[in-house]
């Protein structure tokens, strides 16, 4: 498995940035080969991190490129700042 967190700092409506993720981006990234699981997460202080997991690097890959396009496109107002992204084969489990 292959995992990709992204860590967005500076959001202006966490509730909105929820909403739209659940209803615009979680579907496209359910198309994905190997889709496993997505996560997005509210951290608090205009914090949210996501985290999405593959069977393998194309998947993960793959919904780096549809996170890129989908937040410019549809969460830009929201997520002003760019995410930091960490990306790597699963160690462990449970």
């Amino acid at each position: 498995m292959y995992a990709t967190v992204r860590r967005y700092e500076g959001v202006t409506d966490p509730v909105e940035a929820g909403r739209r993720v659940a209803e615009g981006f979680v579907p496209l990234l359910r198309q994905v080969p190997g889709f496993v699981a997505y996560y997005w997460i509210d951290a608090g202080n205009g914090v949210m991190v996501s985290t999405s997991v593959y069977e393998d690097r194309a998947g993960a890959e793959e919904s780096i490129a549809k996170a890129a396009d989908f937040v410019r496109e549809n969460l830009a107002s929201l997520l002003p700042n760019p995410p930091q992204v960490t990306a790597g084969p699963v160690a462990a489990a449970g």
